[in-house]
């Protein structure tokens, strides 16, 4: 049994970083599969929903914005790929990660530099990530009306960042990062 595991949300400066495992089936593929940031958003929904209904498994796993400001954002995002993990109940034999870090799981595997482009189960971990995180920003933009979270998604666009001169920092916000560090400075 093959693993891909993925994170989506390392850039961002508000919300957790979130990471999905995916177990394809093997022989059935599911076309079209890519990194989740070259579909669009509605792709994403319909390839989501494909994905849980063809995988074998699936989870996903997250690590808190207090966590990456405690442990940094490699480490929380390793976290949340072992979270991810091990929530899986089918024995794995073989984990493939995206990047160049592998999380502390207790199976054998190796990253792989752009493997949400050249591995599939990778690429459906991608799109399972990004959609749940998605997902987590729109609960953010009802809770903090104002940020505009479900637009920007918690990237430090300029809009993002205005608003959060405008409106100040949220519990959400993390605070290790320059552009939330700099004001809790100023």
């Amino acid at each position: 049994m093959l693993a891909g595991i993925d994170e989506v949300g390392r850039g961002c400066i508000v919300g957790p970083v979130v990471a999905a495992v995916v177990v394809l089936r093997p022989g059935k593929p599911i076309p079209g599969l890519t990194d989740s940031k070259k579909l669009t958003p509605k792709k994403r929904e319909i390839f989501c929903e494909s994905i849980k209904g063809s995988a074998l498994a699936w989870a996903v796993g997250r690590a808190e914005a207090s966590e990456i400001d405690r442990l940094n954002i490699l480490q929380a995002s390793l976290l949340a790929m072992k979270r991810a993990y091990t929530q899986l109940s089918l024995p794995i034999s073989k984990v493939l990660v995206d990047g160049k870090f592998y999380p502390d799981i207790a199976c054998p595997g190796e990253t792989v530099i752009q493997g949400d482009l050249t591995v599939a189960e990778i690429s459906a971990a991608s799109i399972l990530a990004k959609v749940a995180r998605d997902e987590e920003m729109q609960v953010l933009d009802r809770l903090y009306p104002g940020y505009q979270f479900a637009g920007h998604k918690g990237y430090p666009t300029k809009l993002h960042l205005q608003m959060l001169h405008q409106l100040g920092i949220t519990p959400q916000h993390r605070k290790s990062f320059a552009p939330v560090k700099k004001l809790l400075v100023d």
